[in-house]
C-alpha cells in the first residue's frame, strides 16, 4: 500500500524536477512525460476509489519517524479515507485534463517545459497536502501550493500586470496564513506537543482543550484562527482579492487553481479538521462564507471580462461551500467542493478555448461563437446549467443540499435569517451571470468581426478534457447508494453514496430535515428566474443593460468598480505602510546613518590618529627601534673585547679573577 501511495503521490514531483532541467532536451519539451506521470497518478486515485465503492469503507494509515529532540517527537504520516479518496480522485482528473489541454494551449511558449514542471509541483504540493496526516505537515504543503500557485501565475513575469498580480496573491494568502500557524502553534502547546488528526481529536473529546482569552474560549479561538488560513486559500471576504488578479497567468492555470489546488485547499482543510470547530466558529465560518457568496455574486454581474466573471463565480461558490460546513451541513460542503471541480475547471477550459480562437477576452467583443465552436459551446452550457442549479446536473444535487442546509438551520435559529437571504438571493444571481456569459459570448450577433471572422474550434487536445470533465457535470454520478438502490434520485436523496462514505467518519450529524423540499423548489423558481431574465436582457431586448445601468447609476459604477475594494486597501493599508515605509528608511538615513554611524566618524578618526601617533612612537620608534639600538650598541661595544690576541684574553681572565678575590676578601 505505502508503495502504491508513494508512486501517486511521488511521480508528479519526480517529472517535475525532470523538467526543470532536462525539459529543454526532451522531445516535445516533455509534455509528455508530464501527462503521462499524470496519467499514473490519476489511475491510481481510481483504484482506490474502486476499493472505496467496493467495500463501502477505507481506512489506512502509516507513519515514520522524521524528527525526535529533547523528547518531542514529530512523525510523518499518511492518512486515506474516503475524504482523502475523494480529494485525490478530484486533484489528479482535473490536473490530468489541465495537463493534456496545456499541451495544445501554451505550444509554442518559450518556457514550455518550465510550465509543464511547474504545474507537476502544483499538483505534487497539493496531493501532500491532501495525504498528510498531521498539522505540521498540512502547513509545510500549504505553503509549498502557495509556493506553486506564485510561479503560475507570474509564469509570464515579462508582464508587469502578471508579476504584481503573483506578488498580490502572495502576499495576500500569507496574511491568513500567519492566523493559520498561530492556530497551529496555539492547538500544539495546549495540546501538549499534539500534531496528528487523531491524537488532536480525541484530545478533544475528552474535554481537554479547555480555557479562555479575553472571554473567547481557546478552542474557538483555535478554529477562527485555523479558519483565518482558508480565508486566505480559498479567497473568503476580505482576502478575496488576489483571486481575480490571478487571471494574468495562464488560463489552464486558472482552472486547476479554482477546481482543485489552491482554493480547494482551504475549503479542504475545514472539512479535515471540522472536529476542532466549535458552534461559535462555525457561525462565524458561515457568515463570512454567505456573505461571500453573496458579495461575489453581485461583482460578477457587470464585469465584462469573461475569466473574472469565472474569478468571482469561484470565490461565491467558496463561500456557498463555507456556509455548508458553517450552518452543519457537512456532507453538502464536501460534495459541493468535488462538484464544483468539474463544472468549474470545464467552465475555465471552455473559457481558454474561446479565448484561443478569439485573442480576446472581452466579452463584449464576442458574440455569434455558438456555430464557430460548437464543442466550447455545448460543454459550456452543461457547465453552466449544472453551476446554476438546474435538475439532472451535478450542481443541483449538491446545492439543494447546500441550501436545505441552511435553510433547516435558520428555521431552528430565526434570528440568523440573514443567512438564508444571502444564499437564496446569491442563487438567483449565479443563473443569472452565467447565463449572461454564455448569452454574450455565443449566442448575441457578433459584435467585433474581425474578432469572429478567424474563430475556429479548438484541437483535439483542449475539445476531449472539455467534454470529460462536462460528462462529470451531470448528477448520474453523484447519486444512488452503492448497493444500486435509489439510482438517478436526481432531485436530491439523502442515501447517495456520497453520504455513505462520507458520514460514517463526519463528526456531527447534518440538519436537513422538513427543509429540504422548500429549499429545493425556492432555488429552482430562483435559478428559472435568473436565466429568463438573462434571456431578457441579453436576447430578448440587449437595450435594456444598457438603460439599467443608466438609470442606477450609483449601483452601477459601484459594481464596475468592485466597491472600490482594492482602492480601500490601497488608501487604508498599503500606502499608509509605504509612507510607514518612506518614514522609517528617513528616519534610518537621519539617525541611525547620519548622527549614530556618521556622527562617530570624527571621534573614530581622532582615535585612530592618536593610536596611530602612540604605536609609532612609543611602539615603533621607542620599543622597537629603541631595543635595536640598544642590541646594535651593546654589539659593538662587545665586538671591541673580541680582538682574537691571546695574550689579551689571558690578561682580562687574571683582572677578573683579582676582582674576584677582592670582592670575596671585603665580603
Amino acid at each position: 500500500m505505502l508503495e502504491k501511495v508513494l508512486w501517486l503521490w511521488l511521480t508528479p514531483l519526480a517529472t517535475a524536477i525532470i523538467l526543470l532541467f532536462l525539459g529543454k532536451r526532451l522531445p516535445r519539451r516533455g509534455d509528455w512525460l508530464a501527462v503521462m506521470g499524470l496519467g499514473l497518478s490519476l489511475t491510481l486515485s481510481l483504484s482506490f476509489l474502486l476499493e472505496l465503492f467496493q467495500t463501502h469503507t477505507f481506512e489506512w494509515r502509516e507513519q515514520m519517524a522524521w524528527l525526535s529532540l529533547s523528547g518531542l517527537s514529530i512523525s510523518f504520516g499518511w492518512l486515506i479515507d474516503p475524504i482523502t479518496i475523494l480529494m485525490l480522485c478530484v486533484v489528479t482528473t482535473v490536473s490530468f485534463l489541465v495537463h493534456l489541454y496545456s499541451t495544445e494551449y501554451l505550444k509554442g511558449d518559450p518556457n514550455y517545459a518550465r510550465y509543464f514542471a511547474y504545474l507537476s509541483f502544483f499538483t505534487f504540493s497539493m496531493l501532500g497536502l491532501v495525504l498528510v496526516d498531521n498539522l505540521l505537515w498540512l502547513y509545510i504543503f500549504w505553503e509549498l501550493v502557495g509556493l506553486a500557485s506564485y510561479l503560475l501565475i507570474g509564469f509570464w513575469f515579462e508582464k508587469k500586470s502578471a508579476s504584481d498580480a503573483a506578488k498580490k496573491a502572495f502576499l495576500t494568502t500569507r496574511i491568513g496564513d500567519m492566523g493559520f500557524f498561530i492556530g497551529i502553534m496555539l492547538i500544539f502547546y495546549k495540546t501538549g506537543g499534539l500534531l496528528t488528526y487523531d491524537d488532536i481529536f480525541k484530545f478533544v473529546a475528552q474535554g481537554q482543550f479547555t480555557g479562555e482569552f479575553l472571554g473567547i474560549p481557546i478552542l474557538t479561538l483555535a478554529g477562527i484562527l485555523l479558519f483565518l488560513g482558508a480565508m486566505g486559500k480559498s479567497a473568503q471576504f476580505p482576502l478575496h482579492v488576489w483571486l481575480p488578479d490571478a487571471m494574468e497567468g495562464p488560463t489552464p492555470v486558472s482552472a486547476l487553481i479554482h477546481a482543485a489546488t489552491m482554493v480547494a485547499a482551504g475549503v479542504y482543510m475545514v472539512t479535515r479538521l471540522y472536529v476542532l470547530f466549535t458552534p461559535e466558529a462555525q457561525l462565524f465560518i458561515a457568515y463570512i462564507g454567505a456573505f461571500t457568496a453573496f458579495f461575489a455574486a453581485t461583482m460578477a454581474l457587470t464585469h465584462t471580462d469573461i475569466k473574472k466573471v469565472l474569478a468571482y463565480s469561484t470565490i461565491s461558490q467558496l463561500g456557498y461551500m463555507m456556509m455548508g460546513l458553517g450552518v452543519g451541513a457537512y456532507v453538502a460542503g464536501f460534495l459541493h467542493l468535488v462538484t464544483h471541480a468539474a463544472f468549474k475547471a470545464c467552465l475555465f477550459l471552455c473559457s481558454g478555448s474561446v479565448i484561443h480562437a478569439t485573442h480576446t477576452q472581452d466579452m463584449r467583443e464576442m458574440g455569434g461563437l455558438k456555430s464557430k465552436m460548437p464543442i466550447t459551446f455545448w460543454t459550456m452550457l452543461i457547465a453552466t446549467l449544472s453551476i446554476s442549479g438546474i435538475p439532472f446536473f451535478s450542481g443541483f444535487v449538491s446545492k439543494d443540499l447546500l441550501l436545505a442546509g441552511c435553510l433547516s438551520f435558520v428555521m431552528e435559529h430565526p434570528e440568523h435569517l440573514l443567512l438564508a437571504l444571502f444564499a437564496f438571493i446569491t442563487a438567483g444571481m449565479t443563473a443569472f451571470y452565467m447565463f449572461r456569459l454564455l448569452c454574450m459570448t455565443f449566442l448575441m450577433p457578433a459584435k467585433n468581426l474581425k474578432v469572429i471572422d478567424h474563430a475556429h474550434e479548438s484541437p483535439w487536445a483542449m475539445t476531449l478534457p472539455l467534454c470529460l470533465l462536462s460528462g462529470l457535470s451531470f448528477a448520474i454520478f453523484f447519486t444512488g447508494s452503492l448497493d444500486g438502490a435509489g439510482l438517478l434520485q436526481v432531485f436530491g436523496s439523502w442515501h447517495d453514496w456520497f453520504n455513505e462514505v462520507i458520514l460514517n467518519p463526519a463528526p456531527l450529524d447534518e440538519a436537513h430535515g422538513n427543509a429540504h423540499g422548500p429549499a429545493m423548489a425556492l432555488s429552482l423558481i430562483l435559478a428559472t428566474g435568473g436565466i429568463l431574465l438573462s434571456y431578457l436582457f441579453y436576447l430578448k431586448k440587449p437595450e435594456l443593460p444598457q438603460r439599467l445601468a443608466q438609470n442606477t447609476q450609483a449601483i452601477y459604477q459601484t459594481l464596475i468598480h468592485l466597491y472600490w475594494i482594492d482602492e480601500l486597501y490601497q488608501k487604508i493599508i498599503i500606502q499608509p505602510l509605504l509612507k510607514l515605509n518612506t518614514f522609517l528608511a528617513d528616519r534610518d538615513n537621519r539617525w541611525i546613518d547620519q548622527k549614530l554611524v556618521d556622527g562617530w566618524k570624527p571621534l573614530t578618526t581622532q582615535t585612530s590618529k592618536g593610536s596611530g601617533h602612540f604605536d609609532n612612537i612609543v611602539i615603533d620608534e621607542t620599543l622597537v627601534d629603541g631595543s635595536a639600538v640598544v642590541v646594535s650598541t651593546s654589539a659593538i661595544q662587545l665586538r671591541k673585547i673580541q680582538t682574537g690576541k691571546v695574550q689579551q684574553y689571558v690578561l682580562m681572565a687574571i683582572g677578573a679573577f683579582c676582582i674576584l678575590l677582592i670582592a670575596v676578601y671585603f665580603l
